[in-house]
């Protein structure tokens, strides 16, 4: 029997939480790139009208701005699409923002292949590299709407900068408005004893497809919804390849520097166990269909399935 999901878009995850965390705290303020709608805070300006920046089309300013206003006490919240507020802003978010460091909560909309028509200049699948790499960064990436709701609520205790990242798209909802939401902390949304898949993103639903269909194998694959993607949650990865002894990623992302480099160090390090990686394998995008892409580029349970056989073998031995 073939999952059943209903269908959600997580930039309006972001925008609900905005309102949420609004709601709470005074200090909170909004910054964004001449895409309020798109972005989904078109809502936070209709509620709060005197906290909405309408920066146009300059993100470095925006970025700039941001960190300017944490020092003065306020909490900035900056969104636009993930290719501009972050790798237009890398020297911004690099010495401002993360040498400061500046307490500011960046929305990095748009994200991965699955963007769509837009094409390869708008679809961003090195940002959690980027960030990965720099000090003081806390990197999310969560699942569906109501996960990146929680994010958004989240980032607001956290001293320090905090990229939250999220589609365009609709994806699948994985979690529900009673799932615990901890930074750090990776959430098990599926038991299996022979091989793990830690998963970010729309991935994460891939992944649970994939350990439907391997169950049917008599194959138990145990799946890993991988949030916060730093500070990684070490102990779960450390357990997983322990009790499993494979691990895969699933990530909406470039193969070099994203989650699975990341897992990578961690299991090389404490925990050695065959690993297989489902990613972006050193492409740059292309137009097309949400859904074409993802198959075009190998991110769909098909790939994760692959992977897996793959590392079972490797960990059966010749």
């Amino acid at each position: 029997m073939e999952r059943e999901f209903t269908w959600r878009l997580t930039r309006e995850g972001w925008g609900q939480g905005l309102i949420d965390i609004g709601e709470r705290h005074d200090d909170v303020v909004v910054l964004v790139s001449d895409n309020t709608t798109s972005t989904h805070v078109h809502t936070f300006g209709e509620r709060f009208p005197d906290r909405l920046l309408q920066m146009g089309i300059a993100e470095q300013n925006m970025a700039n701005l941001a960190c300017g206003m944490s020092l003065f006490g306020y909490t900035p919240y900056y969104v636009t699409y993930s290719a501009f507020g972050v790798g237009r802003c890398l020297d911004q978010l690099r010495v401002t923002a993360g040498y400061t460091p500046c307490n500011i909560k960046i929305g990095g909309a748009h994200s991965g292949i699955s963007v769509g028509p837009d094409g390869a200049t708008h679809q961003m699948m090195e940002d959690l590299a980027i960030l990965r790499a720099l000090p003081n960064f806390t990197v999310l990436a969560p699942a569906d709407y109501e996960q990146t709701r929680k994010a958004v609520i989240a980032a607001y205790d956290i001293e320090g900068p905090v990229y939250i990242r999220f589609g365009r798209e609709k994806v699948p909802e994985v979690t529900t408005a009673g799932d615990p939401f901890e930074v750090g902390t990776a959430q098990v949304v599926a038991e299996g004893k022979d091989a793990t898949c830690i998963a970010i993103g729309q991935m994460v639903s891939e992944a649970l497809i994939a350990h439907d269909k391997l169950r049917v194998q008599g194959i138990g694959l145990r799946v890993l919804n991988m949030h916060t993607v730093k500070p990684l949650d070490e102990p779960a990865i450390i357990r997983a390849a322990r009790e499993t002894g494979a691990i895969v990623t699933a990530e909406e992302h470039q193969l070099y520097g994203g989650l699975g480099s990341a897992v990578a160090q961690i299991v090389t390090r404490e925990a050695p166990v065959p690993m297989g990686y489902v990613a972006v394998r050193d492409r740059y995008g292309r137009s097309g269909k949400p859904e074409e892409l993802l198959d075009a580029f190998g991110l769909r349970h098909t790939d994760i399935i692959r992977e897996v056989e793959r590392t079972l073998r490797m960990k059966q031995g010749p």
